[in-house]
C-alpha cells in the first residue's frame, strides 16, 4: 500500500493546503460595504476580520454612506458626532402610532373618556393638507379623550438608544372644528421611566373654537430634547368636544396624529 511519507513534527493539518486570500485595499473593501444592507455590515461583515472590522467601525464610513442614501442632519450647522448612530436612527425613524388616521376604526387606541354620544369615525369634510388623509376621528357634547401606550424598547429603541443618545423625541397632532358649532381641543404627551411613571410631560393649554368659523385643520407640534436617562415608554393622549353641547357628533375632529424619534445632530 501506498504511504505518504512524514517528516518530524508535521502533523495530519499540514497535508491539507490553505487557501492564500488576497489582500483587498481599503477604498475596495469600503466600495463592496457600502454597497451592502446596513444591518448585515454590522452582524456579519464587522467580523470577516480586523481591516472590515477597522472599516465598518469608522466614522467616515457611515459618513458616506448617510451622504450617499440621501440622509442629512435636519439642521446642516450641527454635525452628528455619531454617523452610525445617525444613520440608523434615520433608517427607523416611522410614526409609532398605529392607526392615526382612523383608517381602521378605534384599533390601537384606548377609549379613556367617551362623554355624550361618544367617539365616532368619519370622512374628512374639509381637504387635509396631506391628501392621503381621508378620515378622522370626531368628538361629542361631553368630553371625549382616546390614548395610545408605546413601548419604545418593542419598537426597536434600546435603553442604551434612549439614555445615552437621547434622540429628539417630535410628536404632531392635526384637529379642526367643524365650522357651525363650537369646540375644544387638547392633548399631553407624557415620557414614562420603566413603572411607568411620569418623567416629562407635555400639555397644551385647552383651544377653542366659536361657532361658525372657516373650520380649518390646524396642526398641534412638540419636540422633546435633552429629557435624561430612564425613558422606556410615551403615552399619547388627545380629544376634546363640542360647547354647544349639541346631541350627536358635532365636536373637535382629530387625524394624522404621529410620534416620531427624530436623529438629532
Amino acid at each position: 500500500m501506498f504511504k505518504r511519507k512524514k517528516y518530524k513534527n508535521q502533523t495530519a493539518r499540514d497535508y491539507i493546503s490553505q487557501p492564500q486570500w488576497p489582500t483587498l485595499p481599503l477604498a475596495i473593501i469600503e466600495e463592496i460595504l457600502l454597497n451592502l444592507p446596513g444591518h448585515q455590515v454590522i452582524c456579519v461583515c464587522r467580523l470577516v476580520c480586523s481591516e472590515w472590522k477597522s472599516v465598518v467601525d469608522s466614522n467616515a464610513f457611515w459618513r458616506k454612506r448617510c451622504r450617499r442614501e440621501g440622509l442629512k442632519p435636519l439642521n446642516i450647522h450641527k454635525v452628528p458626532r455619531h454617523w452610525q448612530m445617525f444613520y440608523f436612527l434615520c433608517k427607523m425613524r416611522r410614526n409609532l402610532l398605529k392607526n392615526p388616521n382612523a383608517d381602521v376604526g378605534f384599533a390601537g387606541w384606548k377609549i379613556e373618556e367617551n362623554g355624550g354620544d361618544g367617539w365616532i369615525k368619519d370622512c374628512i369634510f374639509v381637504p387635509h393638507p396631506d391628501e392621503t388623509v381621508t378620515k378622522c376621528f370626531v368628538t361629542s357634547y361631553e368630553q371625549c379623550i382616546k390614548s395610545q401606550l408605546i413601548n419604545l424598547e418593542e419598537e426597536g429603541y434600546s435603553p442604551a438608544i434612549m439614555d445615552e443618545i437621547q434622540p429628539d423625541i417630535v410628536i404632531s397632532d392635526w384637529y379642526a372644528p367643524r365650522w357651525d358649532c363650537g369646540s375644544e381641543y387638547q392633548i399631553q404627551v407624557e415620557l414614562l421611566n420603566h413603572r411607568k411613571r411620569t418623567v416629562q410631560s407635555f400639555e397644551s393649554e385647552p383651544v377653542f373654537f366659536p361657532q361658525w368659523n372657516d373650520q380649518k385643520w390646524e396642526e398641534m407640534t412638540y419636540t422633546f430634547k435633552d429629557y435624561g436617562p430612564g425613558i422606556r415608554f410615551i403615552r399619547f393622549k388627545h380629544g376634546g368636544k363640542d360647547t354647544q353641547y349639541w346631541a350627536g357628533h358635532y365636536g373637535i375632529r382629530v387625524t394624522h396624529s404621529s410620534v416620531e424619534i427624530s436623529p438629532s445632530a
